[in-house]
């Protein structure tokens, strides 16, 4: 399967080099931290007006990409284009072409939402009637033209991210950037941000790249790249890469030893398991009736058992062999934020 992805990354963006057909393009892109590889050799293209998610856990390479495609890093290797523009030989002309929305908060509390656009839209030489008129123009997009005089500091943490993206967006960009927006966000809040993005694409045709470690972010996106370990394990929508599993998955606790357990499970049933934790997964189109003869076959040896329908979570699984959080990712994710602290 790995092969496989790595053709349809590898070909893509030189089958979609032109700025007609993508409005981003990333190819064979690599970043080194010393010692650490947080890019190895990721491609993949983005076309107009699509809402395209990267997804990975904490250590996985998509905010080491974001950096590169807003502009603030440049990368060791390889090529990351916006609107035909390098971003690393052009860097001036991409962020015109971008808006970005960072997963650290950048308004200013102590200034109304009005003040927050204005100063932002100085930084990109917008003044007077034409900037007043956007700015409330923007406000209005984002459902606060009657908060617009009032301190960002008595917003809600919701009001504040939709002054996030109207800072984002008052320059009328092409392409939006956001890193985990829904960072500290209400489930009301996560829902109307994603379904404001999902407004954007269709009435604006604005093309939105944003970076997610929640799964049911990563369902609302019209295409997903999902990372692992700096590599593009996975590209497609959602249901594409849910297909893949053909079946229903089928997890097993185990007893005892769920190595041993999975072993002899295969070897009766001629089926792959995969052992993760003190679980055996498995995938199978009959799976109600399979499981069943499984506790037959093994009795006093499964704890409990589950069937569901495929998830991005399994295709996960079925790329990498091993879950989306693990304490290995998260303590390689520690390391690195410890790295990055220290430059």
């Amino acid at each position: 399967m790995a092969s496989k992805v790595s053709a349809i990354a590898d070909a893509g963006p030189e089958v979609m080099s032109t700025s007609a057909t993508v409005v981003i393009s990333v190819q064979n892109l690599v970043h080194r931290y010393e010692n650490r590889t947080a890019l190895n050799g990721v491609s993949f293209g983005v076309r107009p007006a699509e809402l395209f998610g990267l997804l990975g856990p904490n250590g996985s390479g998509k905010t080491t990409l974001f950096r590169i495609l807003s502009t603030l890093m440049v990368p060791s290797a390889g090529r990351a284009a916006i609107m035909g523009y390098d971003a690393a030989q052009e860097p001036a002309r991409v962020r015109r072409q971008i808006g970005v929305v960072f997963q650290a908060q950048s308004i200013d509390l102590k200034l109304t939402a009005y003040e927050n656009l204005w100063h932002q839209g100085h930084l990109y030489g917008l003044r007077g009637p034409a900037l007043k008129k956007r700015i409330y123009e923007i406000l209005s997009r984002v459902g606060l033209a009657d908060r617009a005089k009032d301190l960002a500091e008595t917003f809600s943490g919701g009001m504040q991210r939709r002054i996030e993206l109207a800072k984002g967006l008052l320059h009328h960009p092409g392409v939006l950037l956001l890193d985990e927006p829904t960072t500290g966000l209400d489930p009301g809040a996560r829902r109307d941000l994603w379904q404001y993005l999902q407004t954007l694409r269709d009435e604006e045709h604005v093309s939105v790249l944003v970076t997610t470690h929640l799964m049911e972010e990563a369902e609302r996106c019209d295409r997903l790249a999902i990372m692992n370990e700096g590599n593009l394990v996975a590209l497609g929508t959602p249901a594409e890469l849910k297909s893949e599993i053909g079946g229903d998955v089928v997890l097993l606790d185990a007893a005892h030893d769920a190595g041993l357990l999975a072993e002899r499970i295969r070897a009766r049933f001629l089926v792959e398991t995969t052992v993760l934790d003190n679980q055996v997964r498995m995938e199978h189109k009959s799976a109600h009736r399979f499981v069943t003869e499984v506790v037959e076959a093994f009795p006093g040896e499964i704890e409990a058992l589950s069937v569901s329908k495929p998830a991005l979570e399994d295709v996960f699984i079925r790329r990498t062999g091993h879950k989306f959080w693990s304490e290995a990712t998260n303590e390689e994710a520690q390391s690195h934020s410890d790295d990055h602290g220290r430059r």
